[in-house]
Order: structure tokens, then C-alpha cells, then sequence
């Protein structure tokens, strides 16, 4: 007995041969054919517009939507006021860090004046009839210096004492250097003695402060300094540092043109030729060796400049002698003798009170060169009375003694002593030669070596 099991499944078909499957299949990938035939067009269509219709929505996305005009045109301004700061900001920072300043802005230096130094050549004309050219290039290296001092009136009205400015005098100076800070001019010392306030006028007609750097009153020279921030761009463009010629090469007989500040009119010109060297004159009792010339030096003309005919400086114009009977004889100091002690001169500190040593000579007497003649003395200055404890009584000086030396520089009169004094500082040490009566009323020179004191600012004398 077979026993078959009970199930729900369909009964078996008969399975086609492979020769009826094959059959089968190409019969099926014919119909699929046929009908991709029929259907893929369309459905390719309808792709292709799904496709052009997002292409259009985007487009029509990407097409900026007109805002109202009130709100253009508040967009408008605004970005014209960003612009504007953009660009005022972008101006600003190139005018202020990368391009130059205008020369009204830019502060004076010592680059701005005219080297002569620095240019190819002297102006070395040498013919009679270029004299003038000659003249009016260095005109702007010659200034005019007013001495103004304080004068005490009494006023008869209120009874009270009056002080007062009052115009001392005039005078010519030389611009012969300038460093970091200053413009430096050489002059006269008797141009300006006894100033309380000193003036100077540049060839442009503008005036400045100067403030006196260092004087020698036994070479009869002083230099003077302007700074930098008294002077206008303009100015400081305009004039000029000096030629300095050679003296010791002067011939007698060579053409000479003096340019000074004459009787205090302004700048002139006079021209004549050198006369005599190594002349020997005494003014004030001061012995000077001396250029002769008889191109005119009138009162104003100290300080000023003598020139030959390269326009180089080969002396300072200093005195005239003046008699009636006399016609042409004017003096000037050779430049060459002096080189040492201007550049000396320019290149001291002029120090405050606090800072300047002090001596301790309460009161002194100035030895002339008439009264050393009459009672047979040395010049200098006499001391009369000296502070107890201070520099000169500790250094061993004495009272009749008479200062004749501070280092290597002659005293003869006690502005001497102040001029030294405004250049050396407390706690320096310095030589002073004093000349001593020992027996016999002889007299011998001693040296002391004192280290300066403080200066006291109540005190007024040296």
C-alpha cells in the first residue's frame, strides 16, 4: 500500500523542455521590444517638459524682484554714504602714513637750509662785473641782529620806577652751522652786549628769538642760535649757511665786498679792496690783530661779512676808525685766526641755573688795559670780597688776587667769568690762573684748581 501525503498544493504541471523554454524566451524579449517601442516616446516627452518647466521656475527664481522706489533709493544713499567713508577713510590713511606732508606742514630741520657744503661748487665768478651775483648769493647767509634791553624809568607822575624795551643798538651776523636743532650765527660780542632780548632778521624780511649759545669777549665773538621752531619752512628754504674761506691766503691788493646790516637800514653792499693785514688796533682796551680794507664798514656793518670775490667769508667786519681826518679804514677779524674758537663756541650748552657751577666772587673790579698802564698791573679781574666755604675760597684763591686765565681762555674783564660759568656745570674742576702780588710788589702767576658749586638763584653775581 503507497499512502500519499495530504497537501493544498496545486497538481504538477508537465516541465518544458529546454528546447520549449528558449522558444519561450525569445517570444517574451519580442513583445518587451514592441512595447518599449510604443511607450518610451511619450514617456520621454513628458520628461523633457517636467524638465524645461523647473528650468523656467528657476529662472524666473533668479530674476531680482523690484523693490518699491522709496526703499531703492534709501539703498541708494546708503551705499553712497559707505563709499564716501570707504574712500575718506582710504585717503586719510595714505596721506597720513604714505604720502608726504606739504611743506607747511612738515616741520623745520636742518635738511631744509642750503649747504654749501653739499653744492658743486664756490660761485667763483671773478669778474669785476659779476660782483653782484656774487653779493646777492650770500646775502641770504647774512642776518640782522637787534640788541633790545630793559631800561628802569622813574615816572615823575606816579613816582614809581618804570621798566621799559628799548632798542640797544643793531648789528650784522654770519649763519656759519646749524646742528639737530638750531641755526648758528656768528657775530660781534659787542653786538650783543648787555641784551635782555635779541632779534633776528633774515633776508626775507621774518624775525626770530635767538638766544646767545657762547661769547669771548677777548676775541670780541659770540655765536647765536635760532632754533628750528622759530623759523617758518619758508625761511628755513630761504637762507643759507656761509662760505668759509681761507684768511691766511689773503693777498693786500685783492678785492674785498662787505654785506652788513648798515646804520640799521638793512642789508647793503659795499665794496673796496684789502688794505693791510695783521694790523694791531685796540678797541675798549683790547689788543686785536686785524684785516685792513677800505670797503666801507659803517655802524651796523659788525658782525657782518667780508667776502672775496668767490663769495667765501675770509673775515668778520668788526670796528672802522673814525676821525675826520680819516677816510677808508675799516677792520674785520680773519676768519682763519677764529675757526677754533667759533666751532668751540657753537657747540657749548647753554645750561640752566640749577645746573651751572659757581665760583663764590661776591664782588670784583674790572682791570683795564688803561688802568693796568697807570698803575702797573696785571689786566683781568680784581677780587674784591669771595663767599666763605665756596669753590674759589676752599681752591686757595685769595682776595687781592687778579684773574687773568680759566683754562686756556684770557679773562679781562668779569663777563669773561659769566661766559665760562654758562657753559660749565657744578661739580666740574677747572683751572683757574690768578696772578698773585708776592714781594717787592711783584706779581706771579698761580694756578688753583677749583671744583665749582651750585649756583644760587638769588644770587646775581658770579
Amino acid at each position: 500500500v503507497i499512502f500519499q501525503p495530504e497537501t493544498d498544493a496545486a497538481p504538477l504541471e508537465a516541465v518544458p523542455t529546454e528546447t520549449e523554454q528558449a522558444e519561450a524566451a525569445q517570444t517574451e524579449s519580442v513583445s518587451d521590444a514592441a512595447q518599449i517601442e510604443t511607450v518610451a516616446p511619450a514617456a520621454q516627452d513628458e520628461y523633457i517638459s517636467r524638465l524645461e518647466m523647473m528650468a523656467k521656475a528657476r529662472e524666473e527664481e533668479r530674476k531680482p524682484k523690484k523693490k518699491p522706489l522709496l526703499l531703492r533709493l534709501f539703498g541708494y544713499l546708503m551705499l553712497a554714504i559707505l563709499m564716501g567713508a570707504i574712500g575718506g577713510g582710504t585717503y586719510f590713511a595714505l596721506d597720513r602714513y604714505l604720502v608726504p606732508e606739504t611743506p607747511e606742514q612738515r616741520p623745520v630741520s636742518k635738511t631744509d637750509i642750503p649747504n654749501p657744503d653739499e653744492e658743486k661748487g664756490p660761485v667763483n665768478l671773478g669778474k669785476t662785473e659779476d660782483l653782484g651775483e656774487v653779493a646777492e648769493s650770500v646775502m641770504p647767509a647774512v642776518v640782522a641782529i637787534n640788541n633790545y634791553a630793559t631800561q628802569r624809568d622813574y615816572d615823575f607822575w606816579s613816582g614809581k620806577s618804570v621798566t621799559s624795551e628799548q632798542l640797544k643798538g643793531s648789528g650784522s651776523g654770519i649763519i656759519i652751522g646749524q646742528n639737530e636743532n638750531e641755526v648758528l650765527i656768528v657775530t660781534n660780542n659787542h653786538v650783543i652786549s648787555g641784551a635782555t632780548r635779541l632779534e633776528i632778521q633774515f633776508c626775507d624780511g621774518t624775525t626770530s628769538e635767538g638766544r646767545v649759545k657762547g661769547r669771548a669777549s677777548s676775541s670780541d665773538l659770540a655765536v647765536v642760535a635760532v632754533s628750528f621752531t622759530n623759523l617758518s619752512r619758508a625761511t628755513a628754504e630761504t637762507i643759507r649757511v656761509a662760505r668759509i674761506g681761507n684768511s691766511d691766503d689773503v693777498k693786500v691788493g685783492q678785492m674785498a665786498i662787505a654785506i652788513g646790516n648798515a646804520l640799521g637800514y638793512g642789508q647793503s653792499v659795499t665794496v673796496g679792496y684789502i688794505s693791510a693785514l695783521n694790523r694791531t688796533v685796540t678797541i675798549d682796551g683790547q689788543s686785536f690783530r686785524l684785516i685792513q680794507t677800505d670797503a666801507a664798514i659803517n655802524p651796523g656793518n659788525s658782525g657782518g661779512a667780508l667776502l672775496n670775490q668767490k663769495g667765501e667769508v675770509i673775515a668778520i667786519n668788526s670796528a672802522k676808525y673814525s676821525d675826520y681826518a680819516v677816510e677808508g679804514m675799516g677792520f674785520a677779524i680773519p676768519i682763519s685766526n677764529v675757526r677754533e674758537i667759533i666751532d668751540e663756541l657753537s657747540s657749548r650748552e647753554i645750561l640752566s641755573d640749577e645746573d651751572r657751577g659757581y665760583l663764590g666772587l661776591l664782588t670784583t673790579q674790572d682791570v683795564t688795559a688803561s688802568i693796568s698802564a697807570s698803575y702797573g698791573i696785571p689786566q683781568g679781574v680784581y677780587v674784591q670780597e669771595i663767599e666763605k666755604d665756596s669753590a674759589v675760597d676752599k681752591g686757595g684763591m685769595l682776595v687781592g688776587d687778579i684773574i687773568v686765565r680759566i683754562g686756556k681762555d684770557a679773562v679781562t674783564c668779569i663777563q669773561d667769568i659769566r661766559d665760562v660759568m654758562s657753559y660749565s656745570k657744578a661739580g666740574e674742576k677747572i683751572t683757574v690762573t690768578v696772578s698773585r702780588r708776592v714781594r717787592n710788589g711783584e706779581f706771579e702767576e698761580v694756578e688753583l684748581s677749583i671744583t665749582l658749586g651750585h649756583y644760587p638763584v638769588q644770587q646775581t653775581q658770579s
